[in-house]
């Protein structure tokens, strides 16, 4: 199977592009993100704070998550409901960067990333799928953009979302995540050794996905233009 890393920070837009070019080359997309906000939302609506260990590992003996996907669109299922929508809110954005420390967090979900990669053609993106999780990936990316730019594109996207938030709030909610995914115990955000940079930063997200589907035919071989 053919598994592409791209991992990078949070609003660097490596979600969409990886979902698009997924889509194009008729890969699977899998957005490991989606997985940690899930076990951030399941805590928080139990009413724990997901900076405390104990209770967020306490929750996971009665977690059964799955992704499925519909119309090649990957939905997160969590204990039988649906919850795409919900983990795109603000909250579950710190809520994921909280549990995602938690070690008895990342090996629980490390087994279902790795599977999904085994049994198929994938794109994988996350914060340590390079590093950690695939770390023989055919070719890993990282996604970067600076924070005014991240803050902008995600305010504008809980503007069309109909859940505005004030952009100042979310710059700095941004600037909060990066330094907290970088500077975790377990798995920080980093490059891998052997990714290769791209930054978004004035890119549409046409020419993002364009740059990345050309990194893809030279490093790969593969035709993307089918």
């Amino acid at each position: 199977m053919i598994n592409i890393a791209i991992d990078g920070p949070s609003g660097a837009g490596k979600s969409t592009v990886a979902k698009a070019v997924a889509k194009k080359l008729g890969f699977i997309y899998v957005d490991t993100g989606a997985l940690y906000r899930a076990i951030g939302v399941n805590a928080l609506r139990l009413g724990y704070d997901t900076t405390d260990r104990e209770k967020v590992v306490s929750t996971l003996k009665d977690v059964k998550l799955d992704l499925r996907y519909i119309n090649g669109e990957q939905r997160v299922i969590l204990n039988g409901e649906d919850v795409s929508e919900a983990i795109r809110l603000p909250e579950a954005s710190m809520a994921a960067s909280n549990v995602s420390a938690i070690p008895e967090v990342r090996q629980f979900l490390f087994d279902l990333q790795r599977s999904l990669a085994a049994e198929n053609n994938c794109i994988m993106d996350g914060r340590d799928i390079g590093t950690v999780v695939l770390p023989n990936a055919d070719l890993k990316l990282f996604l970067t953009a600076s924070p005014e730019e991240r803050a902008m594109r995600r305010h504008r996207e809980l503007i069309q979302r109909g859940t505005p938030v004030d952009y100042e709030v979310l710059l700095e909610e941004i600037k909060q995540r990066d330094y907290n995914d970088s500077h975790r115990a377990i798995a920080p955000l980093k490059p891998a050794d052997d990714a290769i940079i791209v930054d978004t930063s004035g890119n549409t997200l046409e020419e993002s996905i364009e740059n990345v589907l050309a990194l893809i035919k030279e490093k790969l071989g593969i035709d993307t233009e089918n």
